[in-house]
C-alpha cells in the first residue's frame, strides 16, 4: 500500500486513539471527571490530527490555480473535522454515556448489589458495547454528510 493509499488515522490502531472518550465515557463511574475529560481530549486530538493529514494531502495534489486549491483544502478540511467530530466524538460519546447512566440507574432501581458493584458492571456494559456503536454511527454520519454538506459544496463546486 502506498502512503496515499494508506490511512494511518482508519486503517491503523491508531484509530484506537478516536474511542479514547468512549473509554472515558465506560468508566465514568469509578474515576474523577478529569480523567474523563482527558478522555476527550485525547480523542479531540486524534480527530484534529486526522483533518490536518487530511487537508494536507489535498494540498499536495496539483491544481489548476490559487483559488480551486484553497476551496479543495477548506473543503477537505471541514468535512473531516465535522466527520470525526460527530463520529469519533460527539455522537459515540453521548451514546455511552447514556447507556451507562441508564444501566447504572436500573441497577440501582432492581438490584441490590453494592454500589462499587453496580458502578463496575456499569463500566462492564459501557466497554462491552463500544464495539457494536462503531460502524452504525459512522454510516449514519456518512450518510448525513452525503445528504447535506456534501451536496452543498458539491453544488457550489
Amino acid at each position: 500500500m502506498s502512503d496515499i493509499e494508506r490511512d494511518i488515522f482508519r486503517d491503523s490502531p491508531f484509530r484506537l486513539l478516536g474511542y479514547a472518550n468512549e473509554v472515558g465515557e465506560s468508566f465514568r463511574p469509578l474515576i474523577h471527571v478529569k480523567w474523563v475529560y482527558l478522555s476527550y481530549g485525547i480523542a479531540s486530538a486524534y480527530v484534529v490530527a486526522d483533518t490536518i493529514d487530511k487537508t494536507y494531502k489535498v494540498f499536495k495534489i496539483p491544481c489548476d490555480n490559487v483559488q480551486q486549491r484553497r476551496r479543495n483544502v477548506m473543503l477537505a478540511a471541514v468535512d473531516t473535522l465535522l466527520w470525526q467530530s460527530f463520529a469519533s466524538v460527539i455522537i459515540p460519546g453521548f451514546t455511552i454515556n447514556r447507556i451507562c447512566a441508564a444501566s447504572l440507574l436500573i441497577l440501582s432501581k432492581t438490584t441490590k448489589l453494592p454500589k462499587s458493584t453496580r458502578k463496575w458492571i456499569t463500566t462492564a456494559v459501557g466497554l462491552s458495547c463500544i464495539p457494536f456503536i462503531v460502524k452504525p454511527i459512522d454510516y449514519f454520519v456518512d450518510i448525513a454528510m452525503d445528504r447535506t454538506l456534501r451536496v452543498w459544496t458539491s453544488k457550489k463546486g
